[in-house]
């Protein structure tokens, strides 16, 4: 029956399945959401689902899987880095995918404070850390709002990003022309 106002016709939502195939046709960049919990334990995550939303307050959001640890550190402690991978990360993308508990002996990392989140030293290009300042919840995630407070280029490291189509990695390889 049609929706009186719109005159469509409800439709039952696509398979998961056919869901995340036409997804994996939408590349995406590659970062790793790290976190410190509250007994200053280093959690983290790899994540593909991160955007701008604003520039005053700079804003940036990420989701994350709702049962996930690392977001129930975030969320505790309300606070967050995106560290961005660059294209020779793919290891600590599969890493930090794999929900290894040792990642973080794995990796190289540091914490510009005892509490702050943990900034992978050599496999991000650039890292934000963020303050949590706002969630929704929806389907089996969770998008968090983030207003970024300082963003962190790693000197020597490639620049290059790494990104995530197609079910594999691949990279943009950003060339310098001159526009006249």
């Amino acid at each position: 029956m049609p929706n009186p106002v719109t005159g469509t016709v409800a439709r039952p939502p696509v398979d998961p399945a056919e869901f995340r195939s036409f997804m994996t046709t939408h590349p995406a960049g590659v970062a790793v959401v790290t976190a410190t919990g509250p007994d200053g334990a280093p959690w983290g995550m790899t994540c593909s689902s991160m955007c701008s939303v604003a520039l005053r307050p700079p804003t940036l959001l990420v989701c994350l899987r709702a049962e996930s640890p690392t977001l129930a550190a975030l969320l505790q402690v309300s606070a967050f880095a995106v560290n961005l991978l660059h294209d020779q990360a793919e290891p600590s993308a599969d890493l930090f995918a794999s929900g290894a508990p040792d990642r973080f002996d794995r990796v190289e990392w540091t914490r510009e404070t005892e509490s702050g989140p943990p900034h992978l030293t050599e496999d991000a290009h650039t890292i934000a850390d963020c303050r949590v300042s706002g969630t929704l919840p929806v389907g089996d995630h969770v998008v968090v709002l983030g207003e970024v407070l300082q963003v962190t280029t790693q000197d020597g490291q490639p620049s290059s990003p790494l990104l995530y189509g197609m079910r594999r990695y691949g990279s943009l390889k950003l060339s310098h022309r001159d526009p006249g």
